[in-house]
């Protein structure tokens, strides 16, 4: 268009970029940059970028309607999930590479979104998608199906070139083959158990559910099934029930050549439906880890002494729970790792001390995390069914993606695994209490407390469970027991001046609180939580300089929004504290996990506002 009429296409591309950037505002959009008639947009959340294209393409449709058709500006709007790297004001890495090679192949005026956006936002906004296959990626080493929105743009748009790898699975709905053709909710159990157990085995990538569903009931050949879905296996099954019996036959086929590599029958008693469903799948993943990956994917444990000195040093350097003590903590599993570099244990130690960090707020989530993810991910690949590796994947679904069934299910896996592993107890415990269901976090920080009855943080963490459950009475107790463990631990102090400040017993709480800033060298999370003790005693101009040290403080390092909110909230300063609070859901801090049954805020909750933030973390 600039070739035809310079004046012309500069009017509209600001034409364009005038009625863009206040739909990715309104959306919570971040633009990073214009790459000419471009624009390259950050989200925190997936959901907000579907609304976000959706909202764009449905206002560029309604400015073309006002030009003639030679005038008319057709986007196209490519959406990934996935880490970028910040550099200065742009952004890098795989996530951005992915987004860019998709947005081409989107319809004018479509959007298409990869498998891990659909992923994270099927059913869950009011939109169509469809499967428009397993594009080669340019450069792009990972094969990765792609979706369109429905309903936006040429429909028609197809993609031609499909990858397909050997370790790419479609397990197909089952076919019942019972008399009964009521029992239809059995079969389809079955096959979600066994999707859902094969997306557990690492090395396989399994179709979603949503895309193999279609095939219920099809006649396609699986190799007609397999270039449409650019999968190199192919899982059949059928159920045959009959009075209290079940028999269930599945078997693996190559999708190129139509031949089984594998089949199995399983006969079972019909006692437990949904016992049967999981040993039933369970057994199916693990052949297909054998016949698709060639061998059982098995961990050994680390054969080097140094190795394994190092990761007990850092564990213990871990439980101390304060910046020096995880900092040396990361680097015992460092050294662990160049002794060993197949050594599972410690990348879950990384992991946990990254996430713990994060927690305490010594890093910004959004730097601590992904280092987590990136660790736990390594640990699970040498072992899928290390509990330690679990659990810390499921503190970082809680804690940083807000992945609430994720959390619940990978902590479940952990406690199933190794039933004896405390910080699975503790760290599930966390996650009930933040969902409100205390009753059971009181019993799984009880478990954890079985197994490790001198455990600093778990003693505390017993604490806050009857903190968070307004029973501070009894929180107290609690926590004058584990100031008898060790009076030097710093973070029982902090989390000792709650129940206090909530019974108005303000003098206590600020002793507490000052023993916390004192031991912890005026640390940022102690010094918060005294601002905001003073301030709800009344004693303004302390709270006050609190806060102009924070201030000062922040010019240097990193000091999280979420505490100066607290602060605030200790005025009772509605506007400031929610300002502030506002700031800690863009830094994704680990502590609005919490937000929901949190005491301190319970004069927020009728807030207009406050109810949306609570609402947009889309509590169970």
């Amino acid at each position: 268009m600039t070739h035809k009429n310079e004046a012309l296409a500069l009017e509209l591309l600001e034409e364009q970029r005038g009625v863009l950037r206040p739909i990715i505002a309104k959306n919570r959009g971040q633009e990073v940059k214009t790459i000419g008639d471009a624009f390259l947009v950050e989200f925190a959340s997936s959901l907000d970028a579907v609304k976000c294209a959706a909202d764009m393409q449905a206002a560029m449709a309604e400015s073309g309607s006002k030009r003639g058709s030679g005038e008319r500006v057709k986007i196209r709007i490519g959406i990934h999930l996935g880490d970028v790297i910040h550099s200065g004001n742009d952004i890098a890495g795989d996530a951005v590479n992915i987004a860019s090679r998709i947005e081409p192949l989107a319809p004018a005026g479509g959007i298409c979104l990869t498998a891990p956006v659909h992923s994270s936002v099927v059913n869950k906004v009011p939109y169509e998608f469809e499967s428009m296959g397993v594009p080669h990626l340019k450069n792009i080493a990972t094969p990765m199906e792609v979706f369109r929105v429905v309903g936006y743009g040429d429909a028609g748009a197809k993609i031609l070139q499909v990858a397909s790898v050997s370790n790419r699975v479609a397990v197909l709905p089952f076919t019942n083959i019972s008399v009964e053709k009521g029992d239809d909710y059995f079969t389809d159990g079955m096959t979600e158990e066994v999707i859902s157990s094969v997306s557990r085995t690492q090395g396989l990538r399994v179709i979603a559910r949503t895309s193999v569903m279609k095939y219920k009931g099809s006649s396609k050949a699986v190799s007609e099934v397999g270039r449409e879905l650019g999968v190199g296996s192919v899982i059949e099954g059928s159920v045959r029930k009959v009075g209290d019996k079940v028999r269930v036959t599945v078997q693996l086929v190559d999708a190129s050549t139509e031949e089984p590599k594998w089949s199995q029958q399983y006969d079972r008693d019909l006692r437990d439906i949904f016992a049967i469903q999981s040993d039933i799948a369970q057994k199916v993943a693990e052949a297909l880890r054998i016949q698709v990956l060639g061998t059982p994917v098995v961990a050994t444990p680390t054969t080097s002494s140094e190795a394994y000195i190092s990761y007990l040093r850092g564990r213990q350097a871990w439980n101390r729970r304060n910046e020096e003590g995880l900092r040396q903590a990361l680097g015992f599993f460092e050294k662990a790792l160049q002794e060993d570099g197949g050594y599972a244990k410690a990348y879950t130690g990384l992991a946990d001390s990254y996430a713990t960090l994060a927690l305490l707020e010594l890093a910004p989530p959004r730097e601590a995390y992904p280092k987590a993810k990136e660790a736990v991910g390594k640990a699970l690949s040498l072992d899928p069914q290390l509990a330690e590796a679990h659990t810390s994947l499921g503190l970082v679904r809680f804690q940083y993606d807000w992945d609430w069934p994720g959390a619940e299910e990978e902590l479940r896996e952990a406690i199933k695994l190794n039933p004896s592993y405390a910080p699975a107890h503790h760290y599930f415990a966390d996650y009930l209490k933040a969902m409100g269901r205390f009753d059971e976090a009181l019993s799984e920080i009880g478990k954890a407390q079985e197994l490790d009855p001198l455990n600093l943080a778990i003693n505390t963490g017993l604490g806050h469970v009857l903190y968070l459950s307004r029973q501070y009475d009894r929180a107290i107790e609690q926590y004058k027991r584990s100031v008898e463990l060790d009076p030097t631990f710093m973070l029982t102090h902090i989390w000792f001046g709650r129940p206090y400040l909530e019974k108005g017993m303000y003098s206590e709480a600020i002793a507490e609180l000052e023993t916390a800033v004192r031991l912890s060298g005026e640390g940022t999370l102690a010094l918060a939580m005294l601002g905001h003790g003073l301030a709800s005693a009344g004693r303004s101009e302390e709270a006050q300089a609190v806060l102009r040290k924070l201030t000062e403080r922040s010019k240097t390092q990193y000091v999280p929004s979420y505490w100066i909110a607290v602060v605030y909230n200790g005025f009772k300063d509605r506007e400031k504290t929610m300002g502030w609070l506002r700031k800690a859901f863009e830094e994704r801090s680990s502590w609005l996990v919490w937000t929901n049954v949190e005491p301190r805020f319970d004069w927020l909750r009728q807030d207009a506002e406050f109810a949306s933030m609570i609402d947009a973390m889309k509590f169970a």
